[in-house]
Parts: structure tokens; C-alpha cells; sequence
């Protein structure tokens, strides 16, 4: 039988030459055992792999026999996802985000959906949609507004009102149905979107929206948004207007013709004239630069789209930024059937800040002179995209929030954190590093990066604070014990090879990064070897623990992390000694682990 993932990279390509192609009988590759073994591959490491839904069921106890299971009940229509559990996550304002967590085997079944939806539809997403996808990230649509927004007069900062609370399930049925005719196909991913959620031992049906925390959810948003996606390009085609020859302002025409008035004048003059002249032209010259150049007779509509925000830029006047608001709005609302916030969905000028992915954006009205590489004097920095760190909004409040700095008297300090001091030092130095390099990743692209340089100092000198309420010390002793005899400071610790050194992250480091993907699966995408090691350690039918190959039933035995293992048991030590989260095991070494 020829792999699944085989079949869905065929899929993917044809999908990719011929865009409008209909696919059918997707159902079918349901009801392939190898690409279960795929899906549980690609969750099995996650976090959420060990975290349990309504029930039990989590990575643990993953076997041929749960596969088969759930193929038969895929089968014969008895399959019915189990309501998701209701958690809630604190967002940025101080409001609640709902986290719905399914089930494992719902997951298993989401996953193996998503690999189909993705490779038929990833072909098909717009260049301008960035959420969610692979090889793409927040920072490539920020390169792609650096790039294409260029001399950009207005900003339009879209906002959909709840957008993943509020998807529309015929609606994107309806969707679904025009790429893929197949109706078992289409009633599977109705009953996850209906599945509903327990929130306090009670259920609550599901009328509308994705279920935030669903493997399936974030590509049926992007195929709901992908109209959004279409619409945008109708309004850019219409929109759009050349300009058919290079024009300029009167005033700088007028400079223009003074300037080569002067050049003939001094190609003409006695070689004792030019030096006059030639400083009367580079009068004019500097002049010529200190003046707008372009006329703007043209019209230019830019958009780029990360989940459900989206920014546009309008060369235009701010009468042909409301049209497009309007037109948005009306389209959002009747095609949609969701809300455009009137609130948050503004009309800014490009010269001032809008707000898009946590960067603060602006085209830049700069007569700055800079030597190209040819040495000819330019403004290379004028209608140029600049991307800013809003550091009060957000790195501020960031360290506000996670007890790193305090204000004493209007002025901002950095304090120890109190719910470090019961872990090591390596992982109080360890925790302060990721924080700062988080952030400095992410914000890599920024014009003003330097700026985080107090950042970092801030983020040390809380980390050396907690080092010293830990030890009941000052900074400076901590400083002077942890020195590494070259001048830094540092925190041992011991490895298998022997004493290692742990030092505090430089932020810098950061900006010389140049890889702009999120890490997102496209295990559809690429063709991959015929079996994966799960499929071919469950078959193999050994218990990795006893030995045995006579049970009748073998599983994997999931762990969420190893550092949780303390090695006393033999399966703990098998577990340390390989490194592996997982242990194919047969079913009494199974129930024998747990009733340890």
C-alpha cells in the first residue's frame, strides 16, 4: 500500500498547479493506519501531549490497537469527539483567553485532518497571509511590509471583533464544500466544531467559532479568512493605479532645471570660474535633496494579514482610505457574517505609529544624505518603511508584570523575583536568558534595537538580585563568587564531561539572527520515509522493558518530561539512559508502571 504521506504530497501538487481543482473521496485517507502513527509522531513531544481533556486519555497508552479503534469508528460513523475542557489563560489587558483541550485521540483525529487540509489548501493561501503557516512567522510579514509599503501615505489597522469566537460553522462549511466534495469529510469537521466544551462539570454547546487550542482550529480560520485574503486582491486590482511616467513636484522640476542650467555653465566655464560655480551647484544640489520629489499622482493599495490582524497601506487621499473601511466593513459583515471594529480599526497617517504584530510601523519623512555604493549622494532613508519597539507598551509592561522592576519614586528599578527563589541558580539564570532572548529575537527587526539595552541590563540586575536574596547576599558578593577569572560572572554546573559555565545572554547576539519561519509542521508538504519509528517499534511487537514478544497487546508509555523521572525504577532508568519521553511496552509492564 502506498504511504499516506506520499498520497498528500501528490495531493499538494496538484493542488499547487492547478489552483481550482475539486478534490474528492478525502474521507478514505481517514482510514489509513500509517498516518496515525504520523500524527502521533508530530504531537507525542508537545507540552499538551501529557495534559488530559474530559477524560484520562492522554499520549499514554498509544497503540496498533487505539488506531484500529478509532479507524473503525471512523468507519461505521460512530465517531464522535468528546466536548473540550474549558481552561482560561490571562492575556496582556488583564482579560481571559478560553483554552478548549480536547481530548489525545480528538488530537490524533484533528491532527490527521489538518495534514489533509493543509495539503490541499497551503497551495492555494495568498502570499499575503502569514498566520499559521509554514515557513512563515510574524516577522516574514513584517519583511513584507518593510519591503512593499514603501512611500505607503495612509495606514488602515484591521480589527475583527472575537474573529475565532465568531466563525460562522455554515458559512465555513459552505467554504469547505467548494474545494472538497465529500460529505463525511465535511460532517467530521461540523461535529468538531460542535462538539461543545465542559466548563465547571457542566457542558455548553458550541453555536459559532473555532475552539481555541484545537490542532484543527488554526487552518479552518485561515481557510475562513482566505475570502478576507480574495477580497483584499479585488480591492488592490481596482484600486491600483500606475503612475504611467516618472512626474515631479513644480517645485523640484523648477530645481531640477536650475541644477542643469549650472551643469552646462560649468562644462562651458574656464577652469579658474569652476570652483564658484561648482560650489554654487552643490548649493542648489543640497537644496534639490531638501525638496519632495514625487508627485503622487499614483495609487497603490498594499495588505498583509497575520491570523486576524491585518494592516493595510493606501497611497491615496484619507476620502479612499474610508471607502475601503466602508467596503472592508460591509464585506466582514454580509459574506463573513462577522464585526469590524469600529474602535480599533483606524485611519493613520503614515508618518505617525501604527500598531501591527507588537511593532510600531511609520514611513519615515527623512532628507538624510547618504553615499550609495557607487558614491552618488542619495536620501536613503525617505518613504522608507521603519519598524520601532514600543518600549513602554510593551517591554515595560512585560517586566511589570513578571515582578522584574519596580518605581521608586518615578524612576524605574529592578527588584528581585520572589517565585525564583526556590529553583537553582542555573534555572533562575536560565529563566532570565530565555525572557531575554524572547524578546530580543523577536524584536530584531526594529530600527531602535539598541534601545533594549537597558532592557537586558534590567533583566541582569534583577537576576543578580534574586541570586542575592536567594543566597541571603548582596550583588556584589554574588558578582565576586561567581567570577570566571576573565572578568564576568557566571554559574557553574556539571555535566557528564565535567564543570561547565552558564552565562548570562547577550542581547545583542540576537539581531545577527536571520531565520524568519515559525516552526510549524509541513509534514504534508515533503515526502517522508514510508514508516516512522512509532509504527515500526509497535511492530516490531518487543517490549522494550521485559523483553517479552509473546503479549498480545504492546503500547507506548508517555512521560511528559525526563527531568521529572528520579531513576529509581528500571523503566526510569531505560527512559534516562535513551533520553526518550517514550517506551513501547507490553500491556502488563504498562499497568505494572502505573501502579508504581
Amino acid at each position: 500500500m502506498k504511504p499516506t504521506i506520499e498520497i498528500l504530497e501528490r495531493i499538494n501538487q496538484n493542488s499547487k498547479c492547478n489552483k481550482n481543482e475539486i478534490f474528492t473521496r478525502i474521507y478514505r485517507y481517514l482510514q489509513r493506519p500509517d498516518i496515525y502513527f504520523l500524527a502521533y509522531k508530530n504531537l507525542y513531544a508537545n507540552n499538551g501531549a501529557a495534559t488530559r481533556g474530559v477524560d484520562d486519555d492522554t499520549a499514554d497508552g498509544f497503540s496498533e490497537e487505539k488506531v484500529a479503534l478509532i479507524i473503525q469508528t471512523l468507519k461505521d460513523g460512530t465517531y464522535t469527539p468528546k466536548p473540550a475542557r474549558r481552561t482560561y489563560i490571562k492575556k496582556k489587558n488583564g482579560k481571559m483567553r478560553p483554552l478548549g483541550l480536547p481530548t489525545f485521540t480528538d488530537k490524533l483525529v484533528q491532527e490527521v485532518v489538518r495534514m489533509i487540509l493543509e495539503a490541499i489548501y497551503e497551495p492555494v493561501f495568498s502570499d499575503t497571509s502569514h498566520g499559521f503557516r509554514p515557513n512563515r512567522s510574524c516577522h516574514t510579514a513584517l519583511e513584507n511590509i518593510t519591503k512593499g509599503f514603501n512611500g505607503i501615505k495612509w495606514f488602515i489597522e484591521g480589527d475583527i471583533k472575537g474573529c475565532f469566537d465568531n466563525i460562522d460553522h455554515n458559512v465555513l462549511a459552505d467554504l469547505i464544500g467548494k474545494k472538497i466534495k465529500d460529505v463525511r469529510f465535511i460532517q467530521l469537521v461540523r461535529k468538531f466544531l460542535k462538539a461543545g466544551y465542559i466548563e465547571d462539570w457542566k457542558y455548553n454547546e458550541t453555536y459559532s467559532g473555532t475552539p481555541q487550542g484545537g490542532i484543527v482550529s488554526p487552518i479552518l480560520a485561515n481557510i475562513y479568512l482566505h475570502e478576507l485574503d480574495l477580497f483584499a486582491e479585488q480591492m488592490k486590482q481596482r484600486f491600483d493605479q500606475p503612475q504611467r511616467k516618472r512626474s515631479y513636484t513644480p517645485e523640484y522640476d523648477r530645481i531640477r532645471q536650475r541644477l542643469s542650467y549650472w551643469k552646462k555653465k560649468i562644462n562651458h566655464a574656464e577652469d579658474s570660474e569652476k570652483p564658484i560655480l561648482i560650489q554654487k551647484y552643490n548649493e542648489i544640489r543640497k537644496e534639490m535633496l531638501r525638496t519632495p520629489s514625487k508627485l503622487q499622482a499614483d495609487k497603490k493599495f498594499k495588505y498583509v494579514r497575520y491570523a486576524d490582524d491585518f494592516l493595510i497601506g493606501v497611497n491615496g487621499s484619507k476620502a479612499d482610505c474610508e471607502k475601503i473601511k466602508s467596503e472592508l466593513k460591509s464585506f466582514i459583515g454580509n459574506t463573513l457574517k462577522m464585526e469590524l471594529s469600529e474602535e480599533k480599526t483606524l485611519i493613520t497617517h503614515s508618518e505617525n505609529k501604527a500598531r501591527f504584530l507588537g511593532y510600531d510601523v511609520r514611513v519615515r519623512r527623512n532628507a538624510h544624505i547618504k553615499r550609495d555604493k557607487r558614491g552618488i549622494t542619495k536620501r536613503t532613508l525617505n518613504n522608507m518603511v521603519e519598524l520601532t519597539i514600543p518600549f513602554k507598551d510593551k517591554i515595560e509592561s512585560f517586566m511589570f508584570d513578571k515582578g522584574i522592576i519596580r518605581l521608586v519614586n518615578g524612576e524605574i528599578r529592578s527588584k528581585h523575583r520572589t517565585v525564583l527563589l526556590q529553583i537553582t541558580e542555573y534555572e533562575i539564570v536560565s529563566t532570565y536568558n530565555a525572557e531575554l532572548r524572547g524578546i530580543s529575537n523577536y524584536y530584531r527587526m526594529a530600527s531602535n534595537f539598541s534601545k533594549l539595552g537597558y532592557f537586558a541590563y534590567l533583566m541582569e540586575y534583577s537576576c543578580l538580585r534574586t541570586l542575592a536574596a536567594k543566597r541571603k547576599s548582596t550583588i556584589a558578593k554574588i558578582i565576586h563568587s561567581h567570577q570566571d577569572g576573565h572578568g564576568k560572572w557566571c554559574v557553574p554546573y556539571l555535566t557528564a564531561k565535567g564543570e561547565k559555565h552558564l552565562y548570562f545572554a547577550k542581547y545583542m547576539d540576537c539581531k545577527k539572527k536571520r531565520t524568519f519561519s515559525d516552526n510549524i509542521r509541513k509534514d504534508a508538504l515533503y515526502y517522508t520515509h514510508n514508516t516512522n519509528s512509532f509504527e515500526s517499534r509497535l511492530k516490531a511487537r518487543v517490549c522494550e522493558l521485559c523483553g517479552t514478544t509473546e503479549a498480545k497487546h504492546y503500547e507506548i508509555h508517555h512521560i511528559h518530561r525526563l527531568k521529572d523521572l528520579e531513576g529509581k525504577a528500571p523503566w526510569e532508568k531505560y527512559m534516562i539512559a535513551r533520553k526518550r519521553k517514550t517506551m513501547v511496552v507490553c500491556r502488563d509492564c504498562h499497568k505494572e508502571i502505573h501502579r508504581q
